[in-house]
């Protein structure tokens, strides 16, 4: 074809048709030569990866230029007890935060010499929530009772858009002449937010040819997604997971350099009483570090680090003299299909937890991916809050060169 970069230039060529003139690789470099170009910025390490861009280009990002590449570690063994996830395992971090993997290996050890980490997950339901207007409140009553009440029917409607997706309830609310009805779906292997919204459609799109209903928008904030919300700590959002510990006093002394009665009151006056005092939806100390490292490294949508890190952590003396610690995770939305987990940086880390591609049965992997995560934010808790009780954590992060 004549120069790409002229015809991007004179605005024949559109950054984004790039794939359709040339290989995935090519147009990335055009794109990122070009862009170089009206900037004056040197991009060239961003073209050093490792990943192969052929899906990646269709199905994941648009105009790419190229790759950042963030530190992988490992902490562990970790070791976990769940009903999907039993063994140890070695924790992908993704991050660029000295002496969080540290602290994490720290955790971990504490956790395996201690026996393990106990993990249940509590409900499982990935939610979208169109909202409706109604003539009046009277009108917006018919329209909640009638979506609870042909639940089934609008199932069938959703259901008829995935092979794997099922509908596991419909929760109205309503705020004035403003109807929400708040989906709940059994979405296996995967995260499901695409899953959910395409099926979602179609169930909006029934609601308002038989009630009447004006169809608002698809999403309505009550789902909640990528934002913090009460209603993702009370009523749950992908998997509701809990995991914990029980730690003797020595052990406690021996790992974490503290005992377990400083450990529990420093998350009683921290996690607990300064989060309340300072109106956070959450109680622990650092539970978005560890999810997020996971996230990244795992190709989960990296914004669902907002719901996650909304985790109560408690501590709670033992009559033995130790500790039972335990994370509740309310709304931990993971996936081991589709989206950002077959490329082949975050498949492999997948592959290291045992957990990459489809489970047998459907669900099985995305489970014990989500109980991992609980296990591994355990860990993190564990460990930050042992420099806090010790007061170490300055020294830590001097040594391990925090920024």
């Amino acid at each position: 074809m004549d120069d790409p970069l002229a015809k991007l230039k004179n605005g024949t060529l559109k950054l984004y048709d790039l794939e359709k003139e040339m290989p995935p690789d090519e147009a990335v470099r055009v794109r990122r030569a070009y862009v170089e170009g009206e900037t004056g910025a040197d991009l060239a390490a961003l073209g050093t990866y490792s990943i192969g861009i052929d899906r990646v280009v269709k199905r994941n990002i648009e105009n790419m230029i190229g790759a950042v590449q963030v530190p992988v570690g490992v902490a562990g063994p970790l070791a976990v007890k769940g009903e999907y996830a039993r063994g140890t395992y070695w924790l992908p971090l993704a991050t660029t935060e000295g002496a969080l993997v540290a602290s994490a290996n720290r955790g971990c050890s504490a956790i395996t010499k201690a026996g393990g980490a106990d993990v249940r997950i509590i409900k499982d339901g990935m939610t979208r929530a169109p909202v409706f207007a109604a003539r009046d409140i009277v009108h917006a009553r018919e329209i909640a009772d009638w979506a609870v009440a042909n639940t089934a029917k609008l199932a069938a409607a959703a259901e008829l858009t995935t092979s794997r997706g099922k509908l596991l309830s419909i929760t109205p609310y309503i705020v004035g002449t403003n109807v929400f009805l708040r989906c709940a779906y059994d979405t296996k292997d995967a995260m499901g937010m695409n899953m959910v919204t395409i099926a979602t459609a179609e169930i909006a799109n029934l609601v308002e040819a038989v009630t009447g209903a004006r169809f608002i928008a698809l999403s309505g904030n009550m789902c909640t997604d990528k934002k913090p919300a009460a209603i993702n700590m009370i009523e749950g959002r992908g998997r509701s997971v809990v995991a914990g510990v029980h730690l003797s006093n020595d052990l406690i002394e021996t790992v974490l350099k503290t005992d377990a009665r400083t450990l529990a009151e420093v998350n009683y006056r921290k996690n607990l009483i300064g989060s309340v005092r300072a109106g956070a939806l959450g109680s622990n100390a650092h539970a978005a570090n560890i999810i997020a490292a996971l996230y990244l490294a795992c190709g989960q949508d990296i914004a669902h680090v907002v719901e996650g890190s909304s985790c109560i952590t408690t501590i709670e003396a033992t009559d033995d003299g130790g500790a039972y610690v335990a994370v509740t995770l309310p709304a931990v939305q993971v996936g081991t299909v589709g989206a950002g987990t077959v490329i082949d940086t975050q498949a492999a880390c997948l592959s290291l937890l045992g957990v990459a591609g489809g489970g047998e049965p459907e669900g099985a992997n995305a489970k014990a991916f989500a109980e991992i995560v609980a296990a591994g934010v355990l860990a993190g808790e564990l460990s930050l809050l042992g420099a806090l009780a010790a007061h170490h954590l300055a020294r830590a992060h001097k040594e391990l060169g925090r920024g």
